[in-house]
């Protein structure tokens, strides 16, 4: 491939919205270019780039036995009523219909329309397991799409649905799954961390995330400095915290006018925070309506917003007015877990705590000397881990860290297949729902977080199964026949030889513009064609660390493959 006859429109702008190294270099190198917002063309690089590492996909896919499909991208909604996500998707869910009025969704992801496709077809347990596997553009209606490719609206996943007879196979695949992932990852040359994970939206048990290790990461990472113990924030868990120094209170109803904030509570008695209960009021949002809850936790923890919305089985929870607390007979300020009238969750760490001070339930009145070793209420896991809490595995600190999601990993039992009615006959001719598994990769989203992890301040630097091409011959003057036959005679031998390389032949672009889009785009090498080709040599730059040699033309290829190797 010449560069003269390439579509490659590099730029030395980047767009205004561009925040993220990623989404600069990857319009700026001419990969990828916006259509709207959370929606983006491939350029003929970033095409390349994306087959190449569809193919380690697939490759690393097929080894482990799994089958390719291709599925509708556009999905019957009344497969997703049935399944019980038509409502829960929410908004990010792109509803149409077409000219008979049947409606249909533009499928984020295909559970749903893969159960269909088994449902039967496979029908004894002696055809399982299956997993089959599609890598297919998906829509999510983003609220806000942003960072490029990281967060749009429309993008490239791999997703995978293994069926199984029983719940050990299951686990079996799953594993199997999780070791694939690995290789996949590995030979795209990223740091990684596998953290467990909450389901969301697709359900099931047993989650795993796959996190791209990145500052510029959407997702926090709870992660040990002593095991491999790691979580998304929205699932990680902690030892209980000791409290130490508690003061000592009879239990009594307080006048406490004006007093609100846990600050205020924590002053007004003398007391450390974590011996106040903090009450955190929220709307609950359901398939079939909303309710106000309260959730309750020490007065200097966090509440983390997925395990709270999980906690309670809701689609969503958001901040509730204040004309809806004063409807549900709430006192902002004041609100408390004894004698509350409205659906409430205690926080796990709270459970048997004694000598605490609360909300009475009434305006400008708090409890002291509260005891919740006998409270009848529902207790969970509701706390935002921080750094410097303790690991449940070794016991030793937590720290936080940032990743970009790149797989995810499901254990999905029968939750699609029962309210499907998807089913097979087992060895006893007996009917039973089959037992799935779910993994995703972002196929898309992997080029951002290749770059996010490989860059500097000049552009792109791709790893060695990624790089749209690996050697970029650079003639310094294109217009000195000698240096442009010789470029063409290196060209067609690492081509003869499997060795992807590009010729910047261009005659009306100076040398200076040349090196600067080698290194934007980030080839794994260039080779240079310059000045002292009147003397037989040439130089051989690396792309990731820049580093320079000079070598005889006739060991440019030699050259060449020894570093490559």
């Amino acid at each position: 491939m010449k560069f003269s006859q390439f579509f490659i429109p590099t730029t030395k702008e980047a767009p205004k919205d561009a925040s993220l190294p990623s989404h600069q270099f990857l319009v700026r190198g001419g990969f990828v270019n916006q259509v709207s917002a959370g929606i983006y063309n491939y350029l003929p690089m970033g095409k390349i780039v994306l087959e190449k590492i569809k193919k380690v996909i697939k490759e690393e896919l097929d080894a482990a036995g799994c089958f390719e499909v291709e599925l509708g991208f556009v999905t019957p909604s009344e497969l997703w009523r049935e399944s019980g996500r038509y409502e829960k998707y929410g908004k990010e869910l792109l509803r149409i219909k077409d000219r008979k009025e049947m409606e249909f969704v533009l499928g984020p992801t295909h559970e749903e329309m893969m159960v269909e496709l088994v449902k039967n077809r496979v029908t004894s347990y002696k055809n399982l397991p299956i997993n089959l596997y599609q890598i297919k553009l998906k829509f999510r209606d983003e609220a806000r799409p942003r960072f490029g490719l990281l967060r749009g609206r429309e993008f490239l996943m791999k997703d995978g649905y293994s069926f199984h007879s029983n719940t050990e196979d299951m686990k079996r695949e799953f594993g199997l799954m999780e070791e694939t992932y690995k290789k996949i990852f590995r030979r795209l040359g990223l740091e990684f961390k596998i953290v467990e994970a909450d389901s969301g939206a697709i359900g099931g048990t047993g989650s795993k995330e796959f996190m791209v290790l990145a500052d510029s990461g959407e997702d926090t990472i709870v992660a040990c400095k002593s095991c491999d113990y790691g979580a998304n924030i929205e699932a990680a868990k902690r030892v209980k915290r000791k409290i130490e120094n508690k003061k000592a209170f009879d239990y009594a109803k307080v006048a406490t006018p004006n007093i609100k904030t846990i600050e205020e509570v924590s002053e007004f008695f003398g007391i450390q925070p974590s011996q106040t209960i903090k009450a955190i009021i929220k709307k609950a949002l359901y398939d079939d309506g909303s309710e106000i809850v309260v959730f309750f936790l020490r007065g200097d923890d966090t509440l983390e917003e997925t395990k709270a919305c999980n906690s309670i089985k809701a689609n969503e929870i958001t901040d509730a007015s204040e004309e809806e607390i004063a409807l549900a007979g709430l006192f902002a300020g004041f609100v408390g877990p004894i004698g509350i009238n409205v659906k409430s969750v205690i926080d796990n760490e709270l459970i048997g705590e004694t000598n605490m001070i609360c909300g009475a339930n009434e305006i400008d009145a708090h409890l002291s000397g509260v005891s919740l070793a006998s409270i009848d209420s529902v207790f969970d896991d509701l706390v935002e881990v921080e750094a410097g809490d303790i690991c449940t595995c070794c016991a030793n600190e937590l720290y936080h860290t940032k990743g970009i999601e790149v797989g995810h990993i499901f254990q999905l039992g029968t939750r699609y297949s029962e309210p499907l009615k998807a089913n097979f006959l087992d060895e006893n001719g007996k009917s039973k729902p089959f037992v799935m598994g779910t993994y995703g990769i972002g196929v898309s989203r992997l080029l951002s977080a290749i770059i996010e992890q490989h860059h500097d301040e000049k552009g792109c630097i791709w790893t060695k199964e990624t790089a749209p091409f690996a050697v970029d011959i650079i003639v310094s003057n294109a217009k000195n026949e000698n240096e442009l036959s010789a470029g063409s005679k290196l060209h067609k031998e690492l081509n003869n030889m499997k060795i992807s390389a590009i010729l910047d032949d261009r005659k009306n672009e100076r040398f200076g513009f040349k090196i600067g889009d080698f290194e934007l785009i980030g080839f794994n090498y260039a080779i240079i064609i310059g000045k002292k080709f009147e003397n037989d040599i040439v130089e051989i730059v690396r792309r990731d660390t820049l580093e320079k040699i000079e070598v005889p033309y006739k060991e440019a290829v030699a050259t060449i493959l020894e570093l490559m190797d």
